[in-house]
């Protein structure tokens, strides 16, 4: 959990903003793969519904809105989730029919990672840390 102060008041660190294309679509990858519980769940207009999943206090915030058909997603923008193995998550989300998009990598002795994309194009990282 990231806090920081400013200006003598402490900010945190509250979520993660995801425009989506198909919130089911979506909720099913997050809740399979990543394993987030849906915290809320509610709509926010004609057309718009917004879910949060997670447990702790920073929270993956997903928005669906049918009007908006283009979605973009940076390319040099992750989401990294912590795993205690790295090879049995590949095993795991290769058997959920998710390709491995880049690695694994090990940049020191004591961090392993490898990236998948999510229904919209994120880079999702998972990562395991001995």
């Amino acid at each position: 959990l990231l806090k920081q102060t400013r200006g003598g008041k402490t900010m945190r660190f509250c979520w993660c903003t995801i425009m989506v294309r198909s919130m089911e679509e979506s909720l099913k990858f997050y809740q399979e793969i990543i394993g987030l519980p849906i915290s809320q769940r509610f709509e926010a207009g004609p057309g718009v519904e917004i879910v949060f999943l997670g447990n702790g206090d920073t929270k993956v915030e997903l928005i669906c809105n049918q009007e908006i058909k283009d979605i973009s997603i940076g390319q040099d923008i992750s989401l990294g989730f912590e795993v205690n193995n790295l090879d049995e998550t590949m095993d795991f989300v290769k058997k959920k029919g998710i390709d491995i998009h880049s690695g694994p990598f090990q940049p020191n002795p004591r961090t392993r990672f490898f990236y998948v994309l999510d229904p919209n194009g994120l880079r999702i990282q998972f990562v395991e840390q001995g």
